[in-house]
């Protein structure tokens, strides 16, 4: 009996999931179709989407389990990361390694700090000032790179630079929300404890790119040498998915295991055969992730938290634009690089913020209405990035090539 009815559960659990996976792609072929005759960005689709189906649009949900899909969304963002990283040789990324340090540590820790007095002054308590700050500070890794390849930008000079900084700040985001939930427990932050988590990081990041980039890359292309792609997507994931969870157990983020990989199969010879092989898959899990922040957004509770979120949105930016834009200048970059430059890492706001209010609130140091000001803030974001990376496409502020000093 206990076995017949555990069978009839989970075929019913299968049944929903695939009833689920059905309309969530249905939907958001039919969005992506509109505002495709519309020519607006995929991402905009998506979300709204995400929105029609989710659990807070009236008069009901058309997803029995929003959970199921934020879990297939969180695979989404593993293999997206995965294939743009197969886009960034070591090399590539050697020639903004240094600019790219300079630039993410001033930026987001400049944001953190006028971010964290704009929210004092709108009479938020200290450490939901301090959690929304280091939220505000952190790019949307995922909605900025899917959309500047929707803009064809992803070779552009401005985005190794983008690439590069946003390593650094996802970086700094972390080592930032393991001391200030810390600080929130103890009262007190261990130097020794800040020390530790830097050198895991650092050390997680050079173990790959110095020992990884000697022994992986052969590996894949005799694999690819076999013909058998089955075989080479297969081994080309496990690597993508076997570093996502190494640095989720060293308390990291899993995008940047997953770029990390990506970036060792970009140093072998089948990096274009690794790409094609799995574009599909990014796209089909790309889209389950933005139709998941859709349908997260409790329409009915945008207009109490929308002033102080558009404060917030507006502070972070100005911010970003003020830092980034005259330290790339001064390090010897063109205008038109470093005024699109900034536009990408000023605009979105996305997983990691959430990621961040999920941090304060589950330590208890934050209020409950924190997470909700951080989705809004990622709705609004994520529709305005589109059109604010076009603009940056247009740009021709100077044609300068820049100097050589810049590696």
């Amino acid at each position: 009996w206990f076995l017949n009815f555990f069978h009839l559960i989970t075929q019913l659990e299968t049944g929903f999931l695939i009833q689920d996976f059905a309309v969530v792609m249905i939907v958001a072929a039919i969005m992506v179709f509109v505002t495709h005759k519309l020519k607006q960005p995929m991402v905009i689709g998506y979300i709204l989407a995400g929105m029609l189906i989710g659990p807070f649009t009236p008069p009901f949900s058309l997803v029995h389990n929003v959970g199921t899909i934020n879990t297939l969304a969180e695979l989404g963002i593993i293999i997206l990361l995965f294939v743009i990283g197969t886009e960034f040789p070591i090399t590539k990324l050697k020639s903004v390694g240094r600019i790219s340090m300079i630039v993410g540590i001033a930026e987001s820790l400049g944001t953190l700090l006028v971010t964290f007095f704009v929210a004092r002054t709108l009479g938020f308590s200290q450490f939901d000032s301090m959690f929304l700050a280091l939220a505000m500070s952190v790019t949307s890794t995922v909605v900025t790179v899917k959309l500047l390849e929707e803009l064809n930008m992803i070779n552009d000079k401005s985005s190794v630079l983008i690439m590069g900084i946003l390593i650094v700040e996802d970086v700094i985001v972390i080592t930032m929300l393991g001391i200030l939930q810390s600080l929130s427990l103890t009262a007190a932050v261990s130097f020794v404890d800040v020390l530790l988590s830097v050198a895991i990081v650092l050390g997680f990041i050079a173990a790959i790119l110095i020992l990884g980039s000697r022994y992986l890359p052969p590996l894949i292309d005799k694999l690819a040498r076999t013909t058998d792609y089955s075989v080479l997507i297969i081994v080309i994931l496990g690597l993508a998915f076997g570093l996502s969870f190494v640095a989720i157990e060293l308390g990291l983020s899993p995008v940047i295991g997953a770029f990390l990989a990506g970036v060792l199969v970009a140093e072998s010879n089948s990096a274009g055969i690794a790409r094609v092989i799995t574009i599909p898959l990014r796209d089909v899990f790309t889209a389950l992730f933005f139709v998941s922040v859709g349908a997260l957004v409790d329409v009915s509770k945008i207009p109490l938290f929308i002033i102080p979120a558009l404060i917030l949105i507006v502070t972070s930016f100005m911010a970003k634009m003020i830092i980034i834009i005259p330290v790339l200048i001064r390090a010897g970059y063109d205008t038109t690089t470093a005024v699109r430059t900034g536009l990408g890492l000023a605009s979105a706001r996305g997983e990691m913020s959430l990621i961040v209010g999920k941090g304060g609130q589950d330590v208890g140091a934050v209020s409950s209405y924190i997470l909700p000001i951080l989705g809004v803030v990622t709705i609004v974001t994520t529709f305005v990035t589109p059109y604010i990376l076009k603009i940056g496409t247009k740009l021709n502020i100077s044609s300068t090539p820049s100097e050589d000093n810049k590696s």
